[in-house]
C-alpha cells in the first residue's frame, strides 16, 4: 500500500519533527513547508491525504489556505492548528470545512490520532454545517453519524480553551453523551437526518442546546437507562438493554447530570438544554 501523504504547513520545523516521531514510514510520508505559498505550490503538483496547517488565532490569516485547498484538492482533509484559545479561528475552520482543529501546545499523540481518523473517514465535508456563528453563539446542523459527533466535540472543545482543563473536559464529555443520544436514538444513525446544535457562552455560564429529529421520549419511562434504576439495583437497566438487543451502556443521562449544573428536556423529549456555570 502506498504511504499516506501528509503536508505540514508551519514555520516551526519542530512541528514536523514531532509528528514524524508519531507517524513514521512506511505508512506515512510527511513533507513540510513554511508558508501558504509553498504549500499551494506543492498541492498544484501532487495530491495529499491530509494538510496540517497552522493559522493565527485572530483574523483570516491561514483560512485562505483552507479555501484554496478545498478548491484545488477537495479530497484532502485539513487539520488546523492554532496558537491558543481562538473562537474566531475555530468558527472559520468549521466554515471552511476543516476536518478538525487543535490548539498549541498540543499532544503529539492527539494530533496523530486526528490524522489517523482523517485518513480513514468516509465522506465528511458537509457533515457539519454552519447556520449562524459568532464567538459566543454558534448554531450548527450536524449529520447523524458517530464520526461527525467526535469531530464536533473536538471543535467545540477548542472553543473553550480558556477554561480549566477539568471543567473543559467535563463539558465536552457531557456534550458528547447528549449528542450521541440524539444521533443514536433521535436520528437512528441515519446520515440523511440532522441534529441541530447551539453553543452559547455568557459571562456566567456555558449553555448547549441539542434538538434531534426523533419522536422524543419521557424521562419517566426509560427502563433501558441507568437513570431509571432503583437504589437497590444500580445496573438493572443492563438486563433490559440485553433483552432489547441494545448495546451495553445507558449511563449517558446519569453521567451528564453529574457533570453539569442544569439539565432540561422539552415536553416532547427531543430537545435538551444543559447549563454549566462558570
Amino acid at each position: 500500500m502506498n504511504p499516506f501523504r501528509i503536508l505540514v504547513v508551519d514555520p516551526d520545523p519542530a512541528a514536523q519533527q514531532l509528528l514524524e516521531s508519531a507517524l513514521p514510514p512506511p505508512k506515512w510520508n510527511l513533507e513540510s513547508v513554511q508558508d501558504d505559498a509553498a504549500a499551494l505550490a506543492r498541492l498544484r503538483t501532487a495530491p495529499y491525504d491530509v494538510v496540517v496547517a497552522r493559522i493565527h488565532p485572530h483574523g483570516n490569516n491561514g483560512l485562505d489556505l483552507l479555501h484554496r485547498v478545498r478548491e484545488m484538492r477537495p479530497g484532502a482533509r485539513v487539520l488546523v492548528m492554532t496558537d491558543g484559545a481562538a473562537p474566531d479561528a475555530v468558527i472559520g475552520a468549521i466554515r471552511e470545512k476543516a476536518f478538525a482543529c487543535v490548539s498549541k501546545p498540543f499532544s503529539v499523540c492527539a494530533v496523530a490520532d486526528l490524522i489517523e481518523r482523517a485518513v480513514s473517514a468516509p465522506a465528511w465535508s458537509d457533515d457539519i454545517q454552519v447556520i449562524s456563528a459568532r464567538p459566543h453563539w454558534i448554531t450548527l446542523r450536524v449529520r447523524c453519524q458517530a464520526e461527525t459527533a467526535d469531530r464536533l466535540v473536538q471543535f467545540l472543545r477548542e472553543m473553550e480553551m480558556d477554561l480549566a482543563p477539568k471543567q473543559r473536559e467535563d463539558i465536552a464529555a457531557a456534550f458528547r453523551e447528549l449528542l450521541m443520544n440524539a444521533i443514536e436514538h433521535g436520528g437512528r444513525y441515519d446520515p440523511h437526518k440532522w441534529v441541530r446544535v447551539s453553543a452559547i457562552r455568557t459571562a456566567r455560564a456555558i449553555i448547549y442546546h441539542i434538538q434531534d429529529p426523533g419522536h422524543g421520549f419521557s424521562l419517566e419511562n426509560l427502563p433501558h437507562a441507568a437513570i431509571s434504576n432503583p437504589p437497590d439495583a444500580p445496573v438493572q437497566h443492563l438486563e433490559v438493554r440485553a433483552e432489547q438487543g441494545v448495546r451495553p451502556g445507558g449511563f449517558g443521562i446519569l453521567l451528564t447530570r453529574n457533570l453539569v449544573d442544569e439539565l432540561i428536556y422539552n415536553e416532547k423529549g427531543n430537545e435538551v438544554l444543559f447549563i454549566k456555570y462558570l
